[in-house]
């Protein structure tokens, strides 16, 4: 497998958008904290968080195409199988299942960044520092806060055997600990 060094440079050959490189690094921070508390392989995961929308800026006219054109890109590239997949099916367009933690793990926390960012953002520091789980909590109730954030989406971390709550505070750590790269 490629480092995350070169994984990050191809990455930037296909994404410009400094914002949705900050949301696939904050996906790769959280599937790297979730792959340590289930005992997987945290630079599979990483690799498959930070990767994930590799074709979103080629398909955002194509939702159809999300995510399949990004798994033909990371196959031709040379990643396994599981992290292929994983990437494929993090669309739920395509009606495929998800059979494994990480395809679990990465659908999950896909939408959950943006509901994180979105607390930051809201903040008077715009810092994550300042986002705790209840705030967090609360906010994933109110349907016009980050509404691009997919609540039902979110709620599949029931499918890991965590609770909103617990999946929250994960994601917040791992988000939390990169804060400086995503400037927040």
């Amino acid at each position: 497998m490629m480092t995350r060094e070169e994984a990050y440079m191809e990455l930037t050959k296909y994404v410009d958008n400094k914002n949705l490189l900050k949301h696939m690094i904050s996906t790769e921070a959280v599937l790297i904290r979730l792959a340590k508390l289930f005992d997987q392989d945290p630079d599979l995961w990483g690799m498959a968080g930070l990767l994930h929308d590799i074709d979103y800026e080629d398909t955002k006219e194509l939702p159809e195409e999300h995510s399949l054109k990004g798994a033909e890109i990371l196959e031709n590239m040379g990643f396994s199988e599981e992290l292929v997949y994983a990437v494929k099916v993090h669309n739920e367009r395509h009606g495929l299942l998800r059979n494994s933690l990480l395809d679990k793990a990465l659908y999950a926390t896909d939408p959950m960044t943006g509901l994180i960012v979105a607390g930051a953002l809201i903040r008077p520091d715009k810092k994550l520092s300042g986002v705790d789980v209840p705030f967090l909590r609360k906010k994933f109730d109110q349907k016009a806060f980050a509404k691009g954030a997919n609540r039902e989406q979110i709620l599949t971390c029931s499918e890991l055997g965590l609770s909103l709550e617990e999946f929250l505070g994960f994601g917040l750590e791992a988000m939390q600990g990169i804060s400086e790269a995503l400037e927040l």
